[in-house]
């Protein structure tokens, strides 16, 4: 049977842990919260914590195409930063599967109303936004988190932590502050109707 990383010598057990991490990562097909790989190595979360920032140090500092990332709560591989026009070359196949202007605007109204109903969200963008939501919902970056308390128990939702995920963010905590992006109200009405007429049918 092979040796548990915890009866190799210490240079050796580093060696193995990273390795383990590595193989992990590599399979995972979402981040994974320092407490599994904890379990998996038989370590604290603190010594993963420790571990993941070794290797991400030394991923960057040998000059690697991908880094090693704390997202949504967990760690993963991603493609470096400054490569990123590399990588739209090679997905540019699958850009019909991106979001429209109306889907990305309805996101951030949830991002950053959360827990919001489809009324209230409708009501901000001043169109109906039922096609947008039940795509943004199929898509697994919303889900329904509960019910307003108010007349007719309007369903709200929230953010996913796919949604996280997708824009690198590590919490909602790390969302900018809006007061750096929010023009005046003359600029976002113009906006609004703008949007207004450019939407497809359905978001």
């Amino acid at each position: 049977m092979e040796p548990m990383a915890a009866d190799l010598p210490p240079t050796a057990a580093d060696t193995e842990r990273r390795r383990a991490l590595e193989a992990v990562l590599m399979v995972a097909d979402e981040p994974v919260p320092p407490e599994l790989l904890a379990q998996l190595l038989e370590l604290s979360s603190a010594a993963v914590e420790a571990l993941c920032a070794q290797m991400a140090a030394i991923y960057e500092a040998e000059e690697r195409g991908f880094v090693l990332a704390r997202v949504a709560g967990g760690y993963r591989f991603q493609s470096h930063p400054d490569l990123a026009p590399y990588v739209e070359r090679f997905v540019l196949e699958g850009q019909s599967a991106r979001l429209s202007a109306a889907a990305l605007e309805t996101l951030a109204i949830v991002a950053y109303k959360q827990p919001v109903s489809r009324g209230q969200v409708g009501a901000i963008r001043g169109v109906n936004v039922d096609a947008v939501m039940r795509t943004l919902q199929h898509r697994g970056y919303i889900a329904e988190v509960g019910h307003d308390p108010g007349p007719g128990q309007a369903v709200l939702y929230a953010t996913t932590p796919l949604f996280l995920e997708r824009v690198g963010l590590d919490s909602l905590d790390e969302l900018p502050n809006l007061g750096q992006f929010v023009p005046s109200g003359e600029v976002v009405e113009t906006l609004e109707r703008g949007l207004r007429l450019e939407d497809p049918p359905g978001g």
